[in-house]
Formats: structure tokens, sequence, C-alpha cells
């Protein structure tokens, strides 16, 4: 059971989870950085702390920092929101480290979805339709010709 949530994110996906959280009887805790100490967000959380200035690299990405922020304030889970921290996998080990809880996929999702060849293999692995394509080692032009002619025309080549 999740006791109190952190949100290390800002803006509309902040505050969808907020209201969610609300709607769940679950205390929440927004982070902030200067530009956003007016925003919206910041109203929906139960509290609020500073994190640090504007690049996101002082403040949104400063695992560490939210580390900090979640024990501080008791926030026994963190929800990473879209992009920043969401598919860091240092940052979802860094979480079960502290024993606190990352809401989102395993480090190990994260890592093989992170790599585009590897994703297709797992998905291949579960039946999952993919779009055709080669991606393999071999790039000879009569080679990776071969293979478009299997695969079929339009193909889209990226060198």
């Amino acid at each position: 059971m999740l006791r109190k949530v952190l949100v290390a994110n800002r803006g509309e996906i902040a505050c969808r989870v907020f209201r969610t959280a609300k709607k769940l009887s679950i205390p929440t805790v927004a982070v902030y950085s200067d530009p956003d100490e007016k925003s919206l967000h910041l109203s929906l959380a139960d509290e609020a702390y500073r994190i640090g200035p504007a690049p996101a690299t002082s403040s949104y990405l400063d695992g560490q920092k939210i580390i900090e922020i979640a024990k501080r304030s008791g926030a026994t889970a963190i929800h990473p929101g879209y992009g920043f921290l969401s598919e860091n996998a240092d940052f979802a080990e860094y979480c079960q480290r502290e024993k606190i809880t990352f809401i989102g996929p395993p480090a190990s999702a994260i890592r093989a979805m992170g790599s585009k060849s590897r994703s297709k293999e797992i998905m291949t692995e579960a039946k999952v339709p993919i779009v055709p394509g080669y991606h393999g080692e071999e790039q000879n032009e009569l080679y990776i010709a071969e293979q478009a002619r299997k695969i079929g025309f339009p193909v889209l080549c990226v060198d």
C-alpha cells in the first residue's frame, strides 16, 4: 500500500497523478524548480519542496535531491511522471536501494526498452506484431538490398 507519493515531475502529468492520489486518499508531495514555484501542480499536492534552479539537471533530473526530499517528507513511493527520471534505470535501482517504491517498470525493463534492438527481440519473442526490418550486423550494400527486397518496398534506410 502506498502511504505517501512524491511526484518527481511537473505540469499536466503531475496534476493527473495528484488528482488520482487524492481520489484514493493517498497523501502527495510535489517538487519544483525556481520557475515552477507558482505552478498548478503545487496547489494540488499536500506538500511541496523546492529542488533547485531552472536547469533540469539541477532540479528534476537530480535523483539524489529527489530521494532526499522523499525521505524528508516521509514519501514511501516516487512517481517519475513522463520524461525526466521515468526512463532512468539507475534511478529506479536507487529507489529500490533506498527502500522507496519506484512507480514504474523495473530497471531491467527500462534498460531493455532503451535498446531498440533488444526491445524488438523481446517483442518478437512475445509474439507482438512489429514493423519488419533488418537489424543485423552485415552492412554490405548487396546484402542490405537483398534484405530490403525480403521486407518489401518502400524501406527507410538509416545510416
